[in-house]
């Protein structure tokens, strides 16, 4: 199994160092290091790391709206780091889609759970993301089946029980996909499914 590859973002040198150490003796893959925002947006775009561990304060571009950029671009989670446990900024991470944060200063204690609970949900939401994918595409095919029983029906004056049939007896005899023959159906208002050279 490979190891979680992770972006360490803060603009102390010594802290990043730190929190590098600590992450490459816990067995995660550090696969870049930045001390900016607008570096860190880079670097996720060149490694696609699985989690980005990132300060909250820091010139230019602060890790919050860095965050929000990178959540909407690659998806990636942060895990922010932050010296302050204000109300306000907590609160404006959380719009941000942070999977976590952390008080400085920060700790070995600290600094691995968090990261291996940032890393599950992140896993979750991705597993969901994926689930729900595939719940919208099923919704849409049976729409596309749906419609296609209508013009069977009406065409060859049949219940839809037998419009059913007709459409998954032709997919399963011809070899097509239930939605490719429904697109068909859809598209030219009779059974049957488009050969490669037709309409060239």
């Amino acid at each position: 199994m490979s190891r979680p590859r992770i972006l360490v973002v803060d603009d102390e040198s010594i802290l990043r160092m730190d929190i590098k150490e600590m992450l490459s003796e816990a067995g995660y893959d550090v696969v870049g290091e930045a001390n900016t925002g607008d570096l860190a947006i880079e670097l996720a775009a060149t490694h696609h790391p699985d989690l980005i561990v990132m300060d909250i304060k820091m010139p230019k571009m602060n890790g919050i709206k860095a965050s929000k950029i990178i959540q909407s671009s690659f998806g990636i989670p942060v895990l922010l780091l932050t010296a302050y446990s204000e109300t306000e900024l907590i609160k404006e991470a959380r719009n941000a889609n942070i999977v976590g944060y952390l008080v400085k200063p920060i700790s070995e204690r600290d600094l691995i759970p968090a990261v291996e609970i940032a890393l599950g949900q992140s896993e979750r939401v991705k597993a969901l993301s994926g689930n729900i994918k595939d719940l919208q595409a099923k919704m849409e095919m049976r729409k596309k089946v749906e419609k296609a029983k209508g013009i069977l029906m009406q065409s060859y004056k049949i219940s839809e029980e037998e419009a059913y049939e007709k459409l998954r007896n032709y997919s399963m005899k011809n070899r097509k996909p239930m939605k490719e023959v429904a697109n068909y159906i859809i598209e030219f208002g009779r059974l049957g499914v488009r050969s490669s050279h037709e309409g060239a």
